[in-house]
């Protein structure tokens, strides 16, 4: 078992994911921040973007129409309301007065419907969360300046979550005259921060937007986004003063806590999953799911490889989740009698050969074979595919490879969307079917309520409780982003659940820090 091959770490609790009250903001400071991921480009509609780790800087510039709060509940933002009618096939925006974009372009009616009718233009070539949002649009009608009426093809009950991500961020019009995409679009949002310089895939400079429609009260002069790959080299940053925050690794937390700083522990809708290919002969079978879930040692796994900053979980979403359901955590405890029998009723009582593509990094080596090492103890013998991170979604596209493949999964606005992406038919990261019919009919059913509907939680708790009792994947553990600053100089970064990013929007450095 993990216990015995890799060394428990002790002493480290899990911080509440709140730091300690910061000192008086310094409306003249900036923020330096070492990250781990970088942008390829600041168009919220270019496909890199999708990535729900890659949206720091893009949230900070463009603001979108309908604000996700930190649990993910849609809230009013670039509109202020909006309404479906009785049967989900219309949604009314009212949008915000007063708007303007960085560049001094008023936000109205026309600047909505020209962003939908670009990302349209640019069919396969945009991001599948912009085309996933303008697919669900039939025609738009503008009243007046302020309200948007947008006709829907289908009953779809999505459409404020859909417009809360990179769908219903909100660039100029000016910035959309002529064909501007990716790299050579001028990024101009309506959002705290404008971009003073870009460097692909190394630094975003912003600076404080002073005509920001939610005020500039504690926020600082600008952001500097660095993308630093190496972790030690971001803890380092912050050693030396380079960077006042910085993202860091799990496994540095005890060595950044030792050299004074405060650390943040954000738990995020984020895990450590395995997504499988219920197409295969072998996963297919739900014994042998059923196997692989008694037989994984999930807090041994996270004691030893969460480095105090994640949970055990069988399910997709953090226990600060409304969508989170405990009693889902005690249907499959660690039991290797259990997985043994199961394996043997699933028709291999001398053990099942399993192939896992695995991607070539070292954190997910390590998981990786601290897993086989463990389920191989009942007979479930893991083989690698070994493969480069770009070449992930051979797992996904025909001919699919592998039987099963771990990666870190996001989180998504609408937890609908998890269950869709993760374990319903066609999604973005299942290479099968649904294992059983009856997840797409709750998927269907939860896509056919208004968010509003309290119906709607319901279906969603029903399909929780569907896809982890018929084991529709494997959940390790969660993932968690961890902060380093010098203690009371960083505040207003609390977990956001919404995305594998936090949001910067509203980082403050206090006076007296550099």
């Amino acid at each position: 078992m993990i216990r015995k091959i890799i060394p428990a770490v002790a002493g480290l609790a899990l911080w509440a994911g709140l730091s300690a009250q910061a000192a008086e903001p310094n409306p003249a400071g900036s923020v330096i921040y070492f990250d781990a991921v970088s942008n390829q480009t600041l168009d919220p509609r270019e496909p890199q973007n999708n990535s729900s780790f890659a949206q720091g800087p893009i949230m900070a510039i463009f603001d979108a129409l309908v604000a996700l709060n930190n649990i993910g509940e849609p809230t009013p933002g670039l509109a202020e309301s909006w309404k479906y009618n009785a049967d989900l096939t219309e949604i009314t925006l009212n949008l915000r007065r007063g708007v303007t974009f960085q560049d001094g372009t008023p936000f109205n009616a026309a600047a909505v419907v020209r962003n939908f009718q670009r990302t349209t233009e640019l069919g396969m070539r945009a991001g599948y969360a912009a085309l996933e949002t303008v697919s669900q649009i039939a025609a738009m009608e503008t009243p007046d300046d302020h309200t948007v009426r947008l006709k829907l093809k289908t009953p779809n009950g999505q459409m404020p979550y859909l417009l809360g991500s990179q769908g219903g961020m909100m660039i100029s019009p000016a910035s959309l005259e002529g064909d501007g995409f990716g790299s050579s679009l001028k990024p101009v949002g309506t959002g705290p921060f404008k971009v003073r310089s870009f460097d692909s895939n190394v630094k975003t400079v912003m600076d404080r937007y002073d005509g920001y429609w939610g005020g500039t009260k504690g926020r600082p002069a600008s952001i500097e986004h660095q993308f630093v790959p190496d972790g030690k080299a971001r803890l380092n940053a912050v050693r030396s003063g380079q960077a006042n925050l910085a993202l860091i690794d799990p496994r540095l937390i005890a060595e950044a806590k030792a050299a004074g700083f405060a650390v943040q522990v954000n738990e995020k809708n984020s895990t450590w999953d395995i997504y499988i290919n219920a197409k295969r002969d072998n996963i297919g079978k739900l014994k042998l799911r059923q196997a692989f879930m008694h037989a994984m040692d999930r807090q041994a796994v996270s004691d030893a490889l969460g480095y105090g900053a994640s949970k055990p979980t069988a399910q997709l979403f953090a226990q600060s989740s409304p969508m989170y359901d405990k009693a889902l955590e005690e249907i499959y405890p660690f039991n290797q009698a259990k997985a043994k029998q199961l394996l043997a009723e699933a028709g291999y009582p001398n053990g099942v050969d399993v192939t896992w593509v695995l991607l070539n990094t070292t954190e997910y080596k390590q998981i990786a074979e601290a897993m086989q090492a463990m389920l191989g103890e009942v007979g479930i013998r893991i083989k690698f595919d070994v493969v480069d991170v770009s070449q992930y979604v051979t797992f996904r596209r025909p001919p699919t490879r592998g039987d099963i493949m771990m990666a870190r999964w996001g989180g998504r606005p609408d937890p609908l969307q998890s269950f869709q992406e993760v374990t319903g038919t066609g999604g973005s990261v299942n290479a099968g079917d649904a294992v059983t019919p009856e997840i797409d009919a709750l998927i269907d059913k939860a896509r056919r309520l208004d968010p509003a509907d309290p119906a709607r939680m319901v279906v969603l708790k029903q399909l929780a409780r569907l896809t982890t009792e018929q084991v529709s994947h494997f959940g390790i553990m969660t993932r968690s982003n961890v902060y380093a600053y010098k203690p009371g100089c960083i505040s207003g970064i609390p977990a956001y659940l919404p995305t594998g990013n936090d949001r910067i929007n509203d980082v403050q450095i206090a006076v007296g820090c550099k």
